[in-house]
């Protein structure tokens, strides 16, 4: 049976341009826009709000505080994953690559840092077969070069997982996210409350893997991404050469670039530039590295991810246009951009044919709130 809705008296937010309309749509797609304010009978009368095309996630960690909600708590991860695809639904995410960490230390247990990535995907994409899920999830893999089993754990994956992007994420301490090591200090002394000896112990650990394994880990994980049919991302640039290795592996994306001259380096080399709506929202890097905002001026921003506060990416493209002055060129940063980043070219935009994965807006001040989520013209929001 063919399903038809129609959303009316919206102002939706074209690619180009920004037009007050109606989309109808049938069957998940997108069938005809229109220009007008009339209201038909059995559409939703969107009262002027924006229409916005289905928010893009491509780096979220916000699975991992539903898994563990307190410290050493593992929350059902049924329940959790369910709970995290319902709250992205509410926010206006409507697809989303969940990021897993793989490449774990095993010779020492009370790193905190044991394999989980398989069996999680596998939960994942079992949830996702049972149609449990309201939005569409793909696979980011994290691949850590500071670890001890990257490889065996790669080979645990193949082209049939939806793993959509295999990150580079080197933690060697001194250098790129955490080049100065008393931001490191804080950081995890901080967040795992270890003592001074055990953070000496943890750096040299780290240092001492990298320099074992990260040439060879390196190279893995460049040709994992291409078994799996992945896209390539960097993560945390810091100077042109962390750049040219990037551009040198075909990566399509930079996660979180920490200077300017990294960020600028990317972009003649082609390479979209992706920062933390957190880091555009607070006004800074929370590591002391540069300011998204600061990038955004510069026309060096070309995509943001909700990193750790999925309710952040829709603020953040809110801002940006608001900045820029051009509302389509905001919501693009969470919308096409990203898509086209990962070859998703059937979504982000508000086209013909494009599938229906809408999200209805209304402005309050500088922010937003979500009044309505489709994702394949149903409402799961």
């Amino acid at each position: 049976m063919t399903r038809e809705t129609i959303l009316a008296n919206a102002t939706l937010v074209l690619p180009e341009e920004i037009l007050h309309g109606q989309i109808r749509i049938v069957d998940g797609r997108i069938v005809d826009i229109t220009e007008g304010r009339a209201v038909p009978a059995g559409a939703e009368d969107c009262g002027e709000d924006l229409l916005i095309p289905g928010l893009i996630e491509l780096h979220t960690d916000n699975l991992e505080r539903h898994i563990e909600p307190r410290p050493k708590v593992d929350w059902p991860h049924a329940a959790a994953i369910i709970a995290h695809d319902a709250e992205l639904a509410s926010v206006g995410i409507t697809t989303v690559f969940d990021a897993l960490r793989v490449g774990s230390v095993v010779s020492n247990a009370k790193a905190n840092y044991g394999e989980y990535a398989r069996a999680l995907a596998d939960e994942i994409l079992d949830l996702r077969a049972e149609g449990a899920l309201k939005i569409s999830h793909f696979l980011h893999l994290r691949a850590e070069v500071c670890s001890e089993t990257l490889v065996e754990e790669l080979d645990k994956f193949g082209p049939e997982d939806r793993i959509g992007i295999v990150s580079l994420m080197d933690h060697t301490p001194g250098e790129r996210q955490f080049r100065d090591l008393t931001q490191l200090r804080k950081y995890v002394m901080g967040k795992h409350g270890i003592s001074e000896a055990e953070f000496e112990t943890h750096v040299g650990t780290q240092k001492a893997l990298s320099a074992q394994h990260g040439a060879t880990h390196e190279a893995a994980a460049v040709s994992a991404a291409r078994r799996y049919g992945a896209v390539l991302a960097s993560h945390d640039d810091t100077d042109v050469s962390h750049v040219a290795r990037s551009a040198d592996h075909g990566v399509h994306f930079a996660e979180f670039p920490t200077t300017v001259e990294a960020a600028r380096a990317c972009n003649d080399h082609g390479i979209k530039v992706m920062m933390g709506a957190p880091n555009l929202i607070r006004g800074g890097s929370h590591s002391g590295n540069v300011a998204a905002a600061d990038l955004a001026e510069a026309e060096l921003l070309d995509i943001i991810s909700s990193d750790y506060v999925p309710s952040s990416l829709l603020s953040a493209a809110l801002m940006l246009g608001d900045l820029w002055g051009d509302i389509s060129r905001g919501v693009s940063t969470v919308t096409r951009a990203p898509a086209e980043a990962v070859g998703l070219l059937d979504r982000g935009k508000i086209a013909l044919e494009a599938r229906a994965d809408l999200v209805r807006v209304s402005r309050i001040g500088s922010a937003g709130a979500v009044r309505g989520v489709w994702v394949q013209g149903r409402r799961v929001a």
